[in-house]
C-alpha cells in the first residue's frame, strides 16, 4: 500500500542553511534506499516535506525527522494513501525558495512529478504545496507559549484536604476533577464524575442497571452528586454533572427533579453546570429543546462535552448555543503535532469567539498540549497535567509557573 505523507517543521538553531543541499542529498540517498520518495521545500524559515512509499518506510523516516535536533515544532498535515506515487526518480527533491520565484517553483514541482497540470491542480498535495509556496504566512494570533519556560508546582486546592464520606443506601460514587485557568491560578469548577458503588468506571456502573432503568438512575445520580459538592464545601464555586440528553426527554419532569436536588442541597442553580454529552443519539429534538429552555429558564447552565467525539455536536451547537464546550480528549492529544487537529481548534475557538461560548479543553496530559493551546487562545483546562479525578475528594493542583532565565 502507498502511503502520502505531508509535514511541516521549523528550522532550528542546530541548523546552517547553507548545508541544506548537502543534507538534502544525503537525506535523498537513505530515502531512495528506502523506496521512499517525495519533494522538501524550504523557505528560509520553515519546511514542507511530502513523503511517499511503503508505509513502514514512511514511517520511519518520518520518526528519524521527529527525533532529528535540526527540525522544531514538526507537525503532521496529512497521512493518506495514493494509487501511484506524484514524485518518482528521487528519495527528495529540495526546492528552495529563497532562491527560485513561487511560481518558478510551482511549475517545476509539477514538471518534476508525474500529473498533469491540470490534474495536479485539484490534487491536495499539490494544494499543500501551492499553499506553503504561494499563500501569505499567517500572523500569530496571540504570543507564543514555549514548554521549556515552564515549570508545574503542586499546592493544595481548597478541598485537597476534604474527603466526603459515601452517604446511607449511596448506589453510586464520584471522582472530582477541577477544570482550571491555569495561567490565572483561578479553579473555574470542579466536575463529578460518576464512578461506580466500588468505585468503578461508570461504563462498569451503568453495566448493571437494566436498559429501560439507564435515563432514572442516570438522572437520580445528579441528587448524589450535588450533595457530594455540598459536602466538600464548595462555596461560591461552579459544580459541572454530566446527563445523557435523553434523560431530560424520557423522565417526565426531569428539570423539576433536577432543581429539587440542588434546592435540596442548598446549591443555586446558577452554581451547576449541566454537561450534554454527544454519547447518544437525540431522537426527540422537539422534547430536547423544551428542556434546555427549563433549564436555561432556571438559570442552570449548559456545556457540551466531548465535542468531536459523538453524534450531534455541531448540531447541538447551532441549536443551543451552550455556554461551555468541551473539546474531547481526542482532538487535544498531541495537537502540538498534528495540523487537522489544529485547524479544528482554530475553527472552534473562532466560532465559540462569535457566540460568546467558553471553550475548555478537556485531556490534556502534556505540558507541550496545554501551550499549544493556550497560545491559541483557551483558557480554561482540565486534565492530568493539572489534576487527576480523585475518589470522594479533590486532588491537589499542579499550577505552571514561568520559568525565569
Amino acid at each position: 500500500m502507498l502511503a502520502t505523507l505531508i509535514y511541516r517543521s521549523r528550522l532550528h538553531n542546530a541548523l546552517d542553511p547553507s548545508q541544506l543541499t548537502e543534507l538534502a542529498q544525503q537525506a535523498s540517498l537513505r530515502n531512495t534506499d528506502l523506496n521512499v520518495t517525495g519533494v522538501l521545500l524550504f523557505d528560509g524559515k520553515e519546511f514542507l516535506q511530502v513523503l511517499e512509499g511503503p508505509v513502514t518506510a514512511v514511517n520511519a523516516v518520518y520518526e528519524r525527522i521527529r527525533h532529528d535536533e535540526r527540525h522544531a515544532d514538526v507537525v503532521e498535515l496529512l497521512r493518506d494513501f495514493a494509487p501511484n506515487r506524484r514524485f518518482l526518480n528521487q528519495g527528495m527533491v529540495l526546492f528552495d525558495l529563497r532562491i527560485d520565484k513561487p511560481g518558478v517553483v510551482l511549475r517545476s514541482v509539477i514538471k518534476f512529478g508525474t500529473l498533469k497540470y491540470h490534474l495536479a491542480c485539484n490534487d491536495r498535495v499539490y494544494k499543500f504545496i501551492r499553499n506553503f509556496v504561494s499563500a501569505p504566512k499567517p500572523k500569530p494570533r496571540v504570543k507564543n507559549v514555549i514548554p521549556d519556560r515552564w515549570r508545574l508546582d503542586t499546592k493544595n486546592s481548597p478541598f485537597e484536604n476534604v474527603t466526603v464520606p459515601l452517604l446511607d443506601d449511596q448506589p453510586c460514587q464520584f471522582a472530582f476533577q477541577p477544570i482550571i485557568e491555569p495561567v490565572r491560578g483561578n479553579i473555574s469548577s470542579l466536575e463529578a464524575l460518576i464512578r461506580g458503588p466500588n468505585g468503578g468506571s461508570p461504563q462498569e456502573y451503568f453495566s448493571t442497571i437494566p436498559s429501560h432503568k439507564l435515563h432514572e438512575a442516570d438522572l437520580a445520580s445528579k441528587g448524589w452528586a450535588l450533595a457530594m459538592a455540598r459536602q466538600l464545601g464548595i462555596g461560591n464555586h461552579k459544580i459541572a454533572i454530566n446527563l445523557l440528553p435523553m434523560s431530560l426527554v424520557k423522565i417526565p419532569g426531569a428539570v423539576n427533579i433536577l432543581l429539587e436536588h440542588i434546592t435540596r442541597n442548598k446549591l443555586d442553580p446558577e452554581q451547576v453546570i449541566v454537561e450534554v454529552t454527544e454519547d447518544e443519539v437525540i431522537s426527540s429534538y422537539d422534547e430536547f429543546s423544551f428542556a434546555i429552555r427549563q433549564l436555561r429558564a432556571a438559570g442552570i447552565g449548559l456545556a457540551i462535552d466531548d465535542f468531536g467525539s459523538g453524534f450531534a455536536g455541531l448540531s447541538l451547537l447551532a441549536k443551543f448555543q451552550p455556554d461551555k464546550l468541551k473539546i474531547d480528549r481526542s482532538i487535544v492529544t498531541d495537537i502540538h503535532q498534528h495540523g487537522p487537529k489544529q485547524a479544528i481548534v482554530k475553527a472552534i475557538i473562532d466560532c465559540c469567539a462569535e457566540m460568546q461560548i467558553t471553550v475548555v479543553a478537556e485531556g490534556v496530559e502534556k505540558v507541550e498540549e496545554w501551550c499549544w493551546l493556550e497560545a491559541a487562545g483557551i483558557e480554561r483546562f482540565q486534565g492530568f497535567l493539572f489534576a487527576r479525578p480523585v475518589l470522594n475528594g479533590v486532588s491537589a493542583i499542579r499550577w505552571p509557573k514561568r520559568i525565569v532565565k
